[in-house]
């Protein structure tokens, strides 16, 4: 049995270790799950269809590492991307990066796991989140939204201005944005309400008006404020 470790192979060079990340997707490669993906719209350059717990297997036997972990999300390969969120230390991940990354994603599950393992850690993610929620280019307000969302689970607060400023964009981009930015916002919204029973009045507050409101997206905010005070 071959174990692949950094561990034990200390003179792997980056071609090396890219080829041999690629060989184990290779190995567990799951063409159902890549057709499944397909046909939800879910289009990659080449997709090995590796489940992601695989995908968490094959990156705990690699030291996080900056240059391999740019290496991989060059790959136009879903697990080369996924594994780059993984691999990359946040320490030399600086903010020109971060936007290079999120202005070339291009679909909702890069967009999701790269905001969960990367993005929402990162020192300065509460700046860079505002900042791309104010982007117009759908996948990096989805980060945006995506990393605020996850912000908002681990700290809960955040200071008044930046709250106002979340909130109107959230509330803007779920009546007017595209499927996935709405669907962003909406998990902003709902991680808004659920940290405080101060955080879901003052929600509330804002929709109120809406409760007679003649348009569908409207009375979709409102149902969905009022479903998550109970």
């Amino acid at each position: 049995m071959i174990v692949h470790s950094m561990l034990n192979f200390p003179t792997m060079d980056l071609h090396e270790q890219l080829k041999d990340i690629k060989t184990q997707f290779r190995l567990a490669m799951n063409g159902a799950v890549s057709q499944s993906m397909r046909e939800k719209g879910l289009v990659y350059k080449l997709n090995f269809g590796v489940e992601l717990p695989r995908i968490k297997q094959i990156a705990a036997r690699y030291e996080k590492n900056h240059d391999l972990a740019q290496a991989l999300w060059k790959e136009d390969i879903r697990e080369c991307k996924i594994l780059a969120g993984l691999l990359q230390p946040v320490e030399t991940f600086y903010a020109e990066i971060a936007d290079i990354w999120a202005e070339s994603i291009r679909n909702i599950e890069i967009a999701e796991l790269t905001s969960m393992n990367l993005f929402c850690h990162l020192p300065y993610a509460p700046a860079k989140s505002l900042q791309w929620i104010a982007d117009e280019r759908e996948y990096v307000q989805v980060c945006g939204f995506l990393t605020a969302a996850r912000l908002l689970m681990q700290k809960g607060d955040v200071d008044e201005r930046a709250e106002n400023e979340l909130l109107d964009q959230a509330v803007a981009a779920f009546l007017a944005g595209p499927y996935h930015v709405r669907n962003a916002a909406a998990a902003v919204i709902r991680r808004y309400m659920q940290h405080s029973e101060e955080h879901a009045f003052r929600m509330c507050r804002r929709v109120e008006a809406m409760k007679d409101s003649t348009s569908p997206d409207e009375q979709l905010l409102y149902s969905l404020v009022k479903e998550e005070t109970g």
